[in-house]
This record gives structure tokens, C-alpha cells and sequence, in this order.
């Protein structure tokens, strides 16, 4: 299998939920923060470097080609295959089949989420299988998967209990393999998909973070939302805001690390958010009470606020190692609370930590650009995945300086 290096993307729909918005305008073109919700998605697949794209449009195909011509402009690549309205999703995927690549990344032109293609591609590589679909949990759903990722079932009409996942199109597909289920043009690729299903011929890459859509008007504003330009660095509290203190409880017993205020205030003059995400197992084994935590956290937040930093926001997991909770460390769910609360765009975020488990939290949440300082837990540096490792928090402004 060769390196993927063209997307795919279905452009040809009414757009009927839409209405009246798309009684003129075609859905891909509907415009977020001042852009069309299409050059959003072009973008992001361009940051993942790829390049070439073909549109499969049909309703009001020459809108969209208008707009972006063959993409020269964003130093893109983009081909057109348009055919009338009425024909389906797999009709036009048969007749752009010339100008595919024997392996492209398939796309719906109203979904929009965080995806790792290094990793999605590994997976496809490591499951020698046709298709590749991302999927997010749903129910109900229209997919089964089974422990391995291979889908079982796969039902878009979900009738069917046991279907816990949804697909969410960004799908790597192998051409000739694909085509091969086509008994006809005229068809719908949910049937290609349901063919596909049935000898387990795709895998899934299961994704934690939420997708968005324009599919309707209320998904669309809260898309636009999530879309508008966001900065956020999500720091962990203790070895990082204040020296490690084993099971820190007391306010006496707080004590800020140098150059922390100096840093917060540098990261807000460049318009950064700033989130707190920390375990606090302590309160599950007793040795203080959530009062005891908020009482400590209040007194912080007064310290924060006294130097002009305002803090966004603070998650903090109660569990014990044993809890099999999904929010402690190195489990990300204080991650994608943060990002669901807040619209956060995990790819233009940062973490700062002194831990793996922050590393390791963050990287499942879909976060790529993390710090570990060397300020609180020893760090084992040759095993870590993080970006860079620092000595102290201040040199963090050298990094993070846009």
C-alpha cells in the first residue's frame, strides 16, 4: 500500500435540512467564522499534508467550483467530477473512478473532526484491509466492531441491537478492492459498506473525540463555534503550578513554582485560554475531602486572579488507580470534557505536565503538542512521547510564543 496522498470528497447532496439556507447556496459552501465549512475541511487535510482533492459534486456544482477553481490559490490540487442530483452516493464514486488514486481518503462534506492520518493509516497498514472508516460511539449505531477494530455488522438502517458505533466517513479506501462490490453504478456506498461488512472487509479506527456537523442549523452554529479561532494550554497542578507535595490538601502547604504567574500572564497576551486538568486521588483514599480540595482550589484561583490570569476552567478526577473511571490520567476524559465544554480544538491546543500519564491522557484525547517539565515527577525522558521536555515552566514561553 502506497502513502495516501488524495482525499475524496462527497459534495452533491440537496442539503434538504439545511433549508432555507441551501435553497440557493450548495451545503459545502455554507460559511463558518467568514469561510465555507469545504475550505475548513480542505485546510485541515492540508495540515495532514495532503494535497490533491477531488469534489464529486451535483447540486449547484458550479457554485462550488467557482469558489475554489483547481485550488492553485491555497497552493491545492483539486479535480472535479459532477454529475446530476439524483444520482447517489455510490453512482459518483463509480464515475470519478479514473481519476482516483488506487488508495485515497474518503470524506462526507458535513462532518468535521480531529484525526490523526499517521495513526489511522498505521492501523489500515496493520489490518491489510480494504476500508478503513472512523467510528465514534453512538447508540444507537450502525456499526459492531469486535475487540480487534474489524466491524462485524454494519446496518445504516439500525434496526439491529449490539450496534454501538457510528461511521463518521474519513475513510481510507483501496480503489480495485472496492470497486469489486459494485454489482452496479446506482448505488448507495452505505450498501458497498453493508457488502464489505459481511467477510469483515474493513476495520474501524475508533475516535473518543466528538464530530461536527452542518448537517442541520443547530449542529451548524455550534460547528461554526468550534471552528472560530480558539488557543488553549491545559496545565497540570501539582509539579507544575506548585511544588510537589504528596497528597497536598492545605493551604499552608501550597507553594506556586517560580516563573508560574510570569508564564500565565505571557501565554494570555497572545490570547491563550488556560485550563487546569489535574488527579486528585487523595480524596478517593481518604486522606482529604473534596471540601478540602475545593477550599485549596478557591485560594489558588484568588492568587491566579490577584496577578490579572484568569482560569478558564478546572477538571479534577476524585478516583483511585483502581476506579476504572475514564477521567484519571492516562485515561483522557478530563481531556474531552475540556474540549466538549469549550469548544476546544484539541490540534491547536497544548499541554503542559510532568508526568507521561499527562502525555499519554492528552495524545487520546487527540492532543499533539505537549510539554513536560522537569519540575515535579522524574521524567523517564527516553521513553516519553512528548514534544519537548523542559527544565522549567518559563522556558515554555520560547516554545508557545504565537
Amino acid at each position: 500500500m502506497s502513502e495516501l496522498e488524495q482525499a475524496v470528497i462527497l459534495c452533491g447532496g440537496l442539503g434538504t435540512r439545511l433549508h432555507p439556507y441551501t435553497n440557493h447556496m450548495p451545503k459545502p459552501l455554507i460559511l463558518c467564522n467568514g469561510k465555507p465549512f469545504l475550505w475548513h475541511l480542505l485546510h485541515q487535510l492540508h495540515e495532514q499534508g495532503i494535497k490533491r482533492y477531488v469534489l464529486l459534486t451535483g447540486y449547484l456544482a458550479e457554485k462550488i467550483e467557482n469558489y475554489f477553481g483547481d485550488g492553485s490559490y491555497w497552493s491545492w490540487q483539486i479535480q472535479y467530477s459532477e454529475g446530476p442530483v439524483e444520482w447517489d452516493t455510490g453512482k459518483r464514486i463509480w464515475e470519478a473512478r479514473q481519476k482516483l488514486d488506487n488508495q485515497f481518503l474518503l470524506l462526507y462534506s458535513d462532518n468535521f473532526v480531529p484525526f490523526p492520518l499517521d495513526k489511522v493509516l498505521a492501523l489500515h497498514k496493520k489490518n491489510q484491509k480494504p476500508l478503513t472508516l472512523m467510528v465514534v460511539p453512538k447508540q444507537p449505531g450502525n456499526i459492531n466492531l469486535d475487540e480487534t477494530g474489524i466491524v462485524q455488522k454494519y446496518n445504516n438502517n439500525r434496526p439491529d441491537k449490539g450496534l454501538d458505533y457510528v461511521e463518521i466517513g474519513y475513510m481510507i479506501v483501496e480503489k480495485s478492492q472496492t470497486i469489486a462490490f459494485y454489482e452496479a453504478p446506482e448505488c448507495s456506498f452505505s450498501s458497498i459498506l453493508q457488502k464489505m461488512s459481511v467477510p469483515h472487509l474493513i476495520s474501524a479506527w475508533v475516535q473518543h473525540d466528538a464530530y461536527h456537523s452542518i448537517s442541520e442549523p443547530e449542529r451548524w452554529k455550534k460547528t461554526e463555534e468550534y471552528l472560530s479561532p480558539k488557543k488553549i494550554i491545559l496545565i497540570d497542578r501539582d509539579g507544575v503550578i506548585n511544588k510537589e507535595v504528596n497528597y497536598l490538601h492545605k493551604i499552608d502547604d501550597f507553594e506556586f513554582i517560580d516563573g508560574i504567574f510570569d508564564t500565565c500572564q505571557h501565554f494570555q497576551s497572545l490570547g491563550y485560554k488556560i485550563i487546569i486538568i489535574t488527579n486528585q486521588s487523595g480524596i478517593y483514599r481518604g486522606y482529604y475531602t473534596e471540601n478540602d480540595y475545593q477550599k485549596v482550589t478557591q485560594w489558588m484561583l484568588a492568587q491566579f486572579a490577584n496577578e490579572d490570569i484568569n482560569i478558564l476552567d478546572i477538571f479534577h478526577c476524585p478516583h483511585g488507580p483502581d476506579s476504572n473511571c475514564n477521567c484519571r490520567k492516562p485515561k483522557p476524559g478530563m481531556f474531552l470534557k475540556a474540549k466538549d465544554k469549550h469548544n476546544t480544538d484539541m490540534e491547536k491546543s497544548w499541554l503542559i505536565g510532568d508526568n507521561e500519564i499527562d502525555v499519554i491522557a492528552a495524545n487520546e484525547a487527540g492532543l499533539e503538542n505537549t510539554i513536560l517539565v522537569r519540575s515535579g515527577h522524574r521524567i523517564d525522558e527516553s521513553n516519553s512521547n512528548a514534544r519537548f521536555i523542559l527544565d522549567t515552566i518559563q522556558q515554555s514561553k520560547q516554545i508557545i510564543s504565537t
